[in-house]
């Protein structure tokens, strides 16, 4: 028997095994896809024995960097805080808060002047409690009003929006994972059905070469190139070119499917950062509660001062006189920390009138429109980038571990 007469038997009688491969090398390629793009977000903590045996996924376990790279972008080339507190007007700010603020001026009152007099304010006359419950209520929606205004202009002294963000991120990371998700949905989607269409082709080019020369090496060599190749390459078709490009005599154009869609994903961008991270909620947390926030007390027990200082008026030195210049001051103390409460509970009545005032959707998704091939690409590839290598070695390995078990398949 000849040569081509031992490999037209072959094919004769194993026909379907010869058909069969680029079919799996489609599989291989798909599913070394899904398992990449599955291992850069799950699992959100670490699973297995540490520090080797095991996975956390790429994303979850650089929260911290990857937030940070992301936030960094994002205020260094779209958007400041100073620029988004600015939008908020102190006046309709106050008056979105108005209501639950003065029901609690008169339970200020009352604590803080039974702490300080047992007795004295209980037994004054109705109409002197009123009256100075009244003057207090008067004045307090423009002693609030100027607070938030030293606020709003003294931002960067009391608000750190990067570890507002970052620690957000952190502490939550499924939000992380929505907004690579969801910014990139389509690019994802692209990397698994191109597994398909890449692992096919060279399943033939496999096919063709185990016609000619059946060693045990053939398949799980061309099963590691197809799990790698395919990996590595469509990452590259995401990102790359960055400029509209012809190929194959001018037929066919491509550009980076991820700058391509830049409209798209910046709409996407825009939007979530608007409802998951910058919002006003996070906004006051953090300024309440952030790393800043005893130079924000100060600011308050400084307009506190002043306030009740006014209230005082001309009987301030008896009053000081009355209960001491100690006890006077921590009066004015203890009128600020319940500012700071009254700040914090009704910091949601503002929520609406301040995600409409900022505006941060639409303007990120401007901000990012405008900008160019290489600053677009920098606002999520980074983060992931040093990983990449990891994604694409685990689908050479699962490749390899496919063509061992064709190998087997075919020989026995």
């Amino acid at each position: 028997m000849t040569y081509w007469q031992a490999i037209g038997h072959d094919w004769a009688h194993h026909w379907y095994l010869y058909l069969s491969m680029p079919f799996v090398a489609a599989i291989i390629g798909y599913t070394t896809k899904l398992l990449a793009i599955r291992m850069m977000f799950q699992p959100l903590e670490f699973k297995g024995i540490r520090p080797f045996f095991g996975w956390q996924g790429v994303i979850p376990r650089n929260a911290e960097r990857m937030a940070s790279i992301a936030t960094d972008t994002m205020l260094n080339e779209l958007v400041s805080q100073q620029e988004i507190i600015s939008r908020l007007d102190p006046r309709r700010m106050t008056k979105e808060i108005e209501k639950p603020l003065l029901d609690s001026v008169e339970t200020i009152i009352h604590e803080v002047a039974t702490s300080f007099s047992p007795g004295v304010w209980e037994a004054m006359p109705d109409l002197v409690r009123n009256r100075i419950i009244k003057r207090i209520k008067e004045d307090a929606p423009n002693a609030v009003s100027e607070l938030l205004a030293d606020i709003r202009d003294n931002i960067d002294r009391v608000f750190d929006l990067k570890h507002t963000v970052v620690t957000n991120l952190v502490r939550d990371k499924h939000i992380l994972n929505r907004i690579f998700q969801e910014a990139g949905h389509k690019e994802f989607d692209f990397i698994a059905k191109s597994g398909i269409w890449f692992g096919f082709s060279i399943g033939l080019i496999q096919m063709t070469v185990w016609t000619f020369y059946k060693s045990a090496w053939v398949l799980p060599a061309f099963g590691l190139f197809i799990g790698w190749f395919t990996d590595w390459l469509a990452l590259k078709m995401v990102f790359r070119p960055k400029q509209p490009t012809k190929y194959l005599f001018g037929l066919f154009e491509w550009q980076g499917l991820f700058l391509r869609r830049r409209k798209e994903v910046a709409a996407d961008y825009g939007r979530l950062i608007a409802e998951e991270i910058i919002t006003p909620r996070a906004i006051m947390d953090g300024v309440l509660r952030g790393p800043l926030s005893d130079k924000l007390f100060a600011m308050v027990h400084k307009h506190v001062q002043r306030a009740v200082d006014e209230q005082a008026g001309a009987i301030r030195p008896l009053v000081v006189l009355s209960i001491g210049s100690r006890e006077y001051q921590q009066i004015k103390k203890q009128v600020a920390e319940r500012m700071m409460v009254v700040m914090q509970e009704t910091a949601s009545q503002v929520e609406k009138y301040a995600y409409d005032a900022m505006d941060v959707q639409n303007t990120l998704i401007v901000k990012m429109q405008q900008l160019n091939e290489e600053q677009f690409e920098h606002l999520i590839r980074p983060a992931f980038e040093q990983d990449e290598w990891i994604l694409i070695a685990c689908g050479a390995a699962l490749g390899f571990l496919v063509g061992e078990l064709q190998t087997f398949l075919m020989l026995h």
